[in-house]
Formats: structure tokens, C-alpha cells, sequence
């Protein structure tokens, strides 16, 4: 059997002391389309996610509209809580009693009243009477997720705000977090304050 010899035309061959180049080719342009659904996963799992760490964590942020329950409006005096209180009345600076009911302000995280040094003493006052303050405002209204979670010691968490009278909400957390000393709550383990 003879060797099989390949013929290669001279324009084909590779001048001397010149390396050959492979040959390259043009980066195709991904359209709009393509990206839209190669990214669909993508997407999808960061909805997935987010929607289990609201269901996990209730007392960490408000619910989607989608997913809250009818505001209720509550209108009354706020005392505090103790000896002689009235049915509304602030337990600290994240806490309140309706009647029986104690309701947990989603979002924030105040001093503790049972506090470790005089510092979280006196941000714990300083934040009950912020809170105070401002539920004694007016009119407000609180909303629920659709499963009416409660924390681990049995108090209701809800989302509290205030209509203006230009239609935007006063969201109490974010009146809390500027005016009361509290601390947005992500979860988790919460710092201390002294």
C-alpha cells in the first residue's frame, strides 16, 4: 500500500517563517429574545427565594399587597401598659396592646425595657414614648399577612401606617427608624444596645 499524498495549493501555503493563524470566526450577537430565555431560570429562582424568605421571616417585612389582609383601622387613646392602663396601651418601643392582643411592629427592633446597662435603659424609654407618640397621632391602620403570622411569644405581626392627606403612607417603621432609635429587622441575630 502507497502513502496518500495531499496536494496543497500554493496560495494556500504558508509563506516562510510565517505561522499559520486558525481561522476565526465572528462573535454571534445574542438577541434580546434569546437572552430573555436563557435568563428565565435565573429569574425564576430569585422570585422563589425571596417569596420563601418572606414566608419564613413575617416579622421582617411587609407583605406584597397581594398577600395582606384588609387594613384595619384603629382609632384611640394610647396609655402604657400597667397599672390602670386603658384598652390601647405601648408595652416598648416595638410592641402595643390592643385589648388582649399584643401587636408586634414588623420591620424594626427596639431596646429591650428589662435592659443590661443604662444606655439600653434609656433608649428603650426614649423609643416606647416614640412609639407612643405616634400611635396617639390619629387614625392608622394595620394589615396582616393573609396567614396571620405571630412571632414566638405569641404577639401579632403587623404593618402599622398612617394615611396623609395627600394619599402616601406614614409607615410607622420608617418613623421609628428616623425619629425613635430603633433598627431596621432583618432577621436573625439582633445586636445589642449598650
Amino acid at each position: 500500500m502507497g502513502r496518500i499524498l495531499r496536494f496543497t495549493p500554493k496560495w494556500r501555503r504558508p509563506a516562510r517563517g510565517r505561522r499559520v493563524r486558525p481561522a476565526r470566526f465572528a462573535k454571534r450577537r445574542t438577541s434580546w429574545r434569546a437572552a430573555w430565555v436563557s435568563m428565565r431560570p435565573a429569574i425564576l429562582l430569585i422570585v422563589l427565594a425571596s417569596m420563601a424568605y418572606i414566608v419564613a421571616l413575617p416579622g421582617v417585612m411587609p407583605a406584597p399587597a397581594f398577600l395582606s389582609s384588609e387594613p384595619q383601622v384603629i382609632e384611640g387613646r394610647f396609655t402604657r401598659c400597667g397599672r390602670g392602663r386603658g384598652y390601647y396601651c405601648v408595652i416598648d418601643g416595638d410592641t402595643f396592646k390592643l385589648g388582649k392582643t399584643s401587636v408586634r411592629v414588623v420591620g424594626i427592633d427596639t431596646a429591650e425595657r428589662d435592659a443590661q446597662c443604662p444606655a439600653e435603659a434609656a433608649q428603650a424609654e426614649a423609643s416606647t414614648q416614640a412609639l407612643q407618640r405616634w400611635l396617639n397621632r390619629g387614625t392608622f391602620r394595620m394589615t396582616a399577612r393573609l396567614d396571620e403570622p405571630t412571632d414566638r411569644y405569641g404577639r401579632a405581626l403587623r404593618t402599622i401606617y398612617r394615611l396623609r392627606p395627600d394619599g402616601s403612607e406614614d409607615a410607622l417603621a420608617d418613623y421609628m427608624q428616623s425619629e425613635g432609635g430603633a433598627r431596621g429587622y432583618w432577621g436573625g441575630f439582633r445586636g445589642g444596645w449598650c
